[in-house]
């Protein structure tokens, strides 16, 4: 009879594994039944806007199912990352995870509502894209050399716009500031498109924008590209140099965004996440918008994109301790 009672615990525990487990593999199976908020933590026409829409459109005919951007701004990112990492870990609430709120927020502001690494799950990146600094044609600046003198003539009475204290358009500038002694003046905006749209209107001579946002008014010769943040110069302006190219070889700095979901989304639903946003980023239609867009890089594993927002989190510490930027 003990052996009879204890064959029977262990298959009763058996089962219990089992059933435990059945939840997590029909989730991901039947997924999605009904439609998917897509959070991006920025306003409408900004770049992570205009990439995050690309998406959805894409991941709407994947999956059948309405793929709803739902813009939750504040605080560069941070407000909305908040909401989505409260929200049940079932892969019906997503975000497009970036590095203001996934990486530069942890040490640039005092209280943060969540811990990236506790309350967020990374799914994949979608790609990185550099900054790219602009100034109104009527400006006498035509390179980064220009721009440095003419702000060192006029320190403190030259000013830039971007959308949002605390994003890397923002800390880039200000990296710059500290590396070519300048002093000019951050004029915060609500999102990028508000900055872009006021420095084509002369209200701010300077403008520094993720590509996305830049691209018409560059293209249409409304503003002047005079740099861009990453390592090289970009194929889409051959004829813009990169920063480091006017005597700041240790300078790069690269947006980028991802797809995140909450904390405890079971392993097989992330992976479905996973492989379908990816199957969506390799389709040639969306390659091809996001190469116009300057967004490049191939997507992750699910492993290697959390490795790489640690590694983001330790750059930006370090940047912003360095470039003395005040906490928030």
């Amino acid at each position: 009879m003990g052996c009879v009672a204890e064959r029977n615990q262990v298959l009763a525990c058996a089962f219990a594994a089992v059933v435990a487990a059945c939840p997590a593999a029909s989730s991901a199976q039947g997924f999605p039944s009904k439609p998917v908020r897509y959070v991006v933590p920025f306003g409408a026409g900004t770049s992570p806007d205009i990439v995050g829409r690309l998406l959805a459109d894409r991941l709407t005919r994947t999956w059948g199912q309405q793929v709803i951007v739902d813009n939750r701004v504040g605080a560069a990112g941070v407000i909305g990352t908040a909401y989505v990492a409260k929200s049940p870990p079932d892969g019906y609430t997503l975000v497009q995870c970036n590095i203001a709120s996934s990486a530069i927020a942890v040490s640039l502001y005092a209280k943060m509502p969540y811990e990236q690494s506790r309350d967020i799950a990374p799914v994949t990146r979608i790609g990185m894209t550099p900054n790219i600094m602009l100034v109104h044609p009527s400006l006498p600046i035509q390179s980064i050399r220009d721009f440095i003198a003419y702000a060192r003539a006029r320190p403190g009475k030259l000013s830039y716009a971007s959308g949002l204290a605390g994003t890397s358009p923002h800390l880039s500038m200000e990296l710059f500031k500290s590396m070519a002694k300048i002093d000019i003046v951050h004029i915060p905006y609500k999102n990028a498109a508000q900055a872009v749209a006021d420095a084509i209107a002369g209200q701010v001579p300077m403008n520094i924008s993720n590509f996305p946002a830049s691209v018409v008014p560059v293209q249409t010769g409304r503003l002047r590209p005079i740099a861009v943040t990453s390592a090289n110069r970009v194929a889409q302006l051959p004829s813009v140099p990169a920063v480091r190219e006017s005597g700041f070889p240790d300078y790069e700095v690269n947006s980028w965004y991802g797809v995140c979901a909450p904390a405890g989304t079971p392993a097989e639903l992330l992976d479905k996440l996973h492989d379908d946003v990816n199957a969506a980023l390799r389709s040639p239609e969306l390659q091809a918008r996001l190469t116009d867009l300057v967004m490049g890089g191939p997507p992750t594993s699910r492993d290697e994109f959390e490795q790489f927002i640690r590694s983001e989190i330790s750059l930006w510490a370090r940047v912003i301790k360095e470039a003395g930027i005040p906490q928030q």
